[in-house]
């Protein structure tokens, strides 16, 4: 008797070419018109889910899914499926990040296109019967310079497209190396005021994170070149509005043209109607290739979750073998931790990084460890989401090369982790360990220097010379500013030249309260991290 094949159920429409391929080694049957409460009482039946954004799949219906293995969102987002009970249920969620990014790109082009040509005006007034040619004359995308603002894969394409209209493409990702840059043909440049200072059109593709929200404010206006134009086909957070409308009526910047917004769906804002703004309903996904390619990729993405095959979107934890995983699952967090810290602690483009494992950890395959690291490191300064499973993927396109040691001895600690990152021309190095019967993450050395920390959500780190009254100046600042310190630590050198303090807070600390301190005499760094 032959074992009975997986059935998959296809709940939203997807491309045909998608089904197919699942129809080739599966039972599927498709579910797009089944009536309220069909679902929750039959997904016990499937071995596997393909959704879109409409379907919720909640803690409840996922733990009557006693078959299911994995849940495929065809599309990015997965906001509609609670992946810490599929986590917990061994079940795999995968979604197809890359769907839709020729398409965004594209659509960038297309209103950078609009923006330069006054197509749109151009269209609206010969329809109403106007011959307005002398009125819309426009201006070419040849020789000007672009500046992408995060080169991510979506950044990368925008580059390319942009080159191929001859234009001079400059780039600002403090996680691109410049050896990526000038593989693309692009060059890197060291701060965003200097992209701001020489780009004629500047195109912003970063993700939506506290450090990215306005990223383009009142302040970046200022700094750019008069006559600038912006497109933002990413996320309507990262411009403030009020700020674009202010130099747009100033002349500053001599057009906008959008595709997301800070609230959607919206159809009423003080830019719209404004002969130098051209925008879009967030069509930036919106082709017919896009939403195919969604919905193969993810069928991809099934099959080789229910063959045993590399499922390479998948946005949960990706599966090693039991013993593996029980070692190396509290020293997860903790690595992720150390690479943000490390991260956190330098500004230039991350070029390299060390992972070194010390103590019986070293044992197991520590990939997952290394991993973990880049995890920390890019999260929030990428397009697309970062996680264990393409963080590798998401490192190599910008050039960060990675690189595992081991050793089952540690002079100091049961288990030792340590997070080097070369980041231009200077290596930072960070270390951490696991106290107590749950390994507890401690912070054990910053910056060369060694003490013993609790690792908390909100670090403060400072370099500085070691003489005294130096602590008593940071403990005075951080009280004039209202911040509570709930520990500290101090390391130094032996010869007493230099210090490192660490503190932790019950808040994040504001970057006035680092500068008030960093730029006292005898302090030569300062940082404010949140993990």
């Amino acid at each position: 008797m032959s074992p009975e094949r997986p059935k998959v159920l296809v709940k939203e429409k997807i491309a045909d070419p998608g089904v197919e391929l699942l129809k080739e080694q599966f039972d599927v049957e498709i579910g797009t018109d089944w009536p309220d409460g069909e679902l929750e009482r039959r997904i016990g039946e499937f071995d596997a889910i393909v959704i879109r954004s409409a379907t919720k799949m909640t803690a409840d219906l996922i733990a009557k899914g006693d078959r299911l293995r994995v849940i495929g969102r065809a599309g990015t987002g997965v906001d509609n499926v609670d992946i810490e009970a599929a986590t917990k249920r061994g079940i795999v969620v995968a979604n197809a990040p890359e769907s839709n990014s020729v398409a965004a790109a594209e659509h960038t082009l297309a209103l950078a296109l609009a923006l330069f040509r006054n197509v749109p005006q151009a269209h609206e007034t010969l329809i109403h019967g106007e011959w307005a040619r002398s009125r819309f004359g426009g201006n070419e995308l040849y020789r000007k310079t672009l500046g992408v603002i995060g080169f991510g894969r979506i950044g990368q394409l925008v580059a390319r497209r942009g080159a191929a209209f001859d234009m001079d493409v400059i780039a600002f990702d403090k996680f691109v190396t410049p050896e990526r840059f000038k593989e693309l043909g692009v060059e890197g440049v060291e701060t965003s005021e200097e992209l701001y200072s020489r780009a004629d059109l500047i195109t912003i593709h970063l993700p939506k994170t506290p450090e990215t929200i306005n990223w383009l404010d009142a302040e970046a206006f200022a700094e750019m070149k008069d006559g600038v134009r912006i497109v933002n086909c990413a996320r309507g957070e990262l411009i403030d509005l009020d700020a674009l409308e202010a130099a747009l009526d100033s002349g500053k910047v001599a057009g906008a043209a959008l595709d997301v917004f800070p609230a959607e769906p919206t159809t009423e804002h003080p830019l719209f109607g404004r002969d130098d703004v051209v925008v879009t309903p967030h069509l930036g996904a919106s082709t017919a290739e896009a939403q195919d390619r969604a919905g193969t990729d993810t069928a991809e993405q099934v099959v080789a979750a229910l063959t045993g095959g590399v499922v390479t979107n998948a946005v949960n934890i990706p599966a090693v073998r039991p013993e593996t995983m029980e070692a190396l699952a509290p020293f997860v967090p903790l690595t992720e931790k150390l690479g943000r810290l490390a991260a956190g602690l330098g500004d230039r483009a991350v070029a390299r990084v060390e992972v070194e494992v010390r103590g019986p950890l070293a044992d197991h395959e520590i990939r997952l460890l290394g991993i973990s690291a880049l995890v920390g490191i890019l999260s929030g300064h990428t397009e697309e989401p970062v996680n264990l499973v393409n963080a590798l993927g998401v490192a190599e396109e910008r050039g960060i090369d990675l690189i595992e040691t081991a050793a089952s001895s540690s002079q100091d600690f049961t288990e030792l982790i340590t997070v080097k990152v070369e980041a231009g021309g200077e290596t930072i190095e960070v270390s951490g360990t696991g106290v107590g019967p749950r390994n507890d993450p401690y912070l054990v050395g910053v910056w060369g220097q060694s003490f013993y920390l609790p690792m908390s959500e909100h670090l403060a780190v400072f370099r500085y010379a070691d003489k005294p009254g130096m602590i008593g100046l940071v403990g005075s600042a951080f009280g004039e500013h209202g911040v509570n310190i709930v520990s500290a630590a101090v390391g130094a050198e032996t010869d007493g030249v230099e210090a490192v303090m660490t503190l932790t807070t019950d808040a994040a600390v504001p970057g006035e309260v680092i500068d008030s301190i960093t730029d006292r005499e005898g302090f030569s760094a300062g940082r404010a991290i949140d993990l």
